[in-house]
């Protein structure tokens, strides 16, 4: 198994940026392709970023896709999600996770989940 804590989330200004980070223990980390969710209030969680468990491939969706990048340290078995020009519709809680499955977007293909860190971003 693969414990997974969140770190970083706090309040921005439109435009500011911030930095996630997610420590993993328990489990080999190198064994496991990455993930960074989030979820606003009344939504779904939605799929942010991935990357690969070599940290070559990695992918975005649209709405972040040229603001935010994924990276992974594995020797500190820590993935982060650096967030750029950030906007008010970023505002959500934002957890990472952990999965076997290549280049997954879809939540249920995740076995291990952290606890959530929230963003807010005002305008």
């Amino acid at each position: 198994q693969v414990q997974l804590v969140e770190s970083g989330g706090g309040l921005v200004q439109a435009g500011g940026s911030l930095s996630l980070s997610c420590a993993a223990s328990g489990s080999t980390f190198s064994n496991y392709n990455m993930g960074w969710f989030r979820q606003a209030p009344g939504k779904e969680r939605d799929f942010v970023a991935g990357i690969t468990r070599s940290g070559v491939v990695s992918d975005y969706s649209d709405s972040v896709k040229g603001r935010f990048t994924i990276s992974r340290d594995d020797a500190k078995n820590t993935v982060y999600l650096h967030m750029n020009s950030l906007k008010p519709g970023d505002t959500a809680v934002y957890y990472c996770a952990a999965t076997t499955y290549y280049a997954a977007r879809g939540a249920s293909f995740y076995d291990y989940w952290g606890q959530g860190t929230q963003v807010s971003v005002s305008s």
